[in-house]
């Protein structure tokens, strides 16, 4: 017996329905791109293996997808393990990918450059609820300019998408600056990376699993203790500022990045749908991050992950030879929002076929005198066909019932005889003759 074929576990095959939603969560960001100036850009799949390395830090390097060399190359590298199994892998993320973009053709962009880009990407992670292999993502970036306008207008760029898309979320903000001030103020400076690793897990192991983490990365019980400020920290923006102040003050990297976030809070002002708050715990576990970061969460729902989040980066073209090359983006994830669309309801009911009358067949004559009318409806823009068989008319209503088909077209002898048309309303099941002329209008 043959096997039943299957997918690989972290990946999802999309039927009609769910790809109409896709596409209107993919449509509805990228217009909103477009209105703010961001301009589209694609690049491939694979990377040179080089290209992703060292960019995620030590965890993220560990879920890049490598993809083996192949045939001879693949030979000489079995034999001789130094050379390594593999030089290319599908990409982690968009930025990077980015960035290498921007250095590779530095010289016909021009500057500040301001991209979106909707593609999959992969991470060899473990499959879970709201975590696949495979996933989308709709990313924004501005690069060549350290304007803090531009993170301010990223915040008005996600509230906006977020309110297109009907939902309630909160615009969560810190600095790597404030981290790696409070990384000074630990007495180990040298660990910011693997405290701000560790950081961002606390609301997803606690504070406890936090400090575990810390200690075996090598940091100390005294600079644990030194930063327990951090976790009591409470209020607004507004009152949570001079408690920073005074705790870092003694690191001038912190209060750069202190001053930096009331910028964006004092600029942004009213928003249609987001609340802005600071959380001092907001890590972002990506290395190249150096200034303002963001994260999403839904307020409606049960999925607790982000579903957006980005920031600032100083210098990730230099990795790539180009040196002072500010960049800052966000990145929605498209399938994280799919999620909690379809939970809470808030798809548009209309999404449910993109066909909007079906001509039914009675045999060859009818179908042939029905293609001249499908025509002329496809022609003033509705989504129409024909069903492609002479069968039963229960057989063709089901059809349409079960494709969201809101309306069928019946002609067969006697309306050919007479020049009309009986059009029928899937869902209340009324019937009316029309001309041939008041077909458009009739479904309209």
């Amino acid at each position: 017996m043959a096997t039943k074929p299957s997918i690989p576990k972290g990946t999802r095959d999309f039927g009609p329905q769910e790809m109409l939603r896709r596409k209107y969560i993919f449509s509805t960001i990228e217009r909103v791109f477009q209105k703010y100036g961001y301009q589209p850009l694609e690049t491939p799949a694979m990377e040179h293996l080089e290209t992703l390395t060292g960019k995620y830090g030590e965890e993220g390097d560990r879920l890049i997808f490598k993809v083996l060399k192949r045939g001879a190359e693949l030979e000489r590298a079995l034999e001789d393990r130094s050379k390594g199994l593999a030089d290319e892998a599908l990409r982690y993320d968009l930025t990077v990918p980015f960035a290498r973009y921007v250095v590779q053709h530095q010289q016909e962009l021009t500057f500040p450059f301001k991209r979106y880009q909707v593609q999959p990407v992969w991470r060899a992670d473990r499959p879970q609820k709201g975590r696949y292999r495979e996933f989308y993502q709709c990313d924004a970036d501005v690069i060549g300019s350290t304007g803090l306008l531009n993170e301010v207008e990223l915040v008005m760029l996600l509230d906006e998408a977020f309110t297109a898309l009907g939902l309630q979320v909160t615009i969560k903000l810190n600095n790597r600056k404030v981290l790696s001030g409070i990384a000074e103020v630990s007495g180990q400076p040298e660990k910011v990376v693997d405290m701000v690793t560790a950081i961002d897990k606390l609301d997803k192991i606690g504070r406890e699993k936090v400090a575990e983490e810390m200690r075996l990365k090598g940091i100390t019980e005294a600079s644990i203790a030194r930063i327990a400020p951090l976790f009591e920290l409470k209020g607004t923006w507004k009152e949570q500022r001079p408690q920073l102040e005074q705790w870092l003050a003694s690191s001038a990297v912190a209060q750069e990045g202190l001053q930096e976030l009331s910028f964006v809070f004092d600029t942004v002002g009213g928003l249609k749908s987001a609340a802005v708050e600071f959380d001092p715990t907001l890590a972002r576990g990506l290395d190249y991050y150096t200034g303002a970061i963001f994260e999403v969460k839904a307020n409606e729902g049960t999925l607790q992950s982000s579903i957006s989040g980005g920031g600032r980066y100083d210098d990730l073209t230099g990795v790539f030879g180009l040196k002072g090359m500010s960049g800052v983006g966000i990145s929605f994830g498209a399938d994280r929002i799919y999620d909690v669309l379809l939970e809470t309801g808030k798809f548009p009911a209309e999404l449910g076929s993109s066909t909007r009358l079906l001509f039914a067949n009675f045999g060859e004559a009818e179908a042939l005198h029905c293609l001249q009318l499908l025509r002329a409806v496809r022609d003033a823009g509705i989504a129409a066909e024909l069903y492609p068989d002479k069968a039963k008319m229960a057989r063709q209503f089901k059809y349409a019932d079960d494709k969201g088909i809101p309306f069928v077209a019946i002609i067969g002898e006697q309306e050919m005889k007479d020049g009309t048309i009986t059009v029928k309303d899937m869902k209340s099941g009324e019937q009316r003759a029309v001309t041939t002329a008041g077909l458009i209008a009739a479904i309209a």
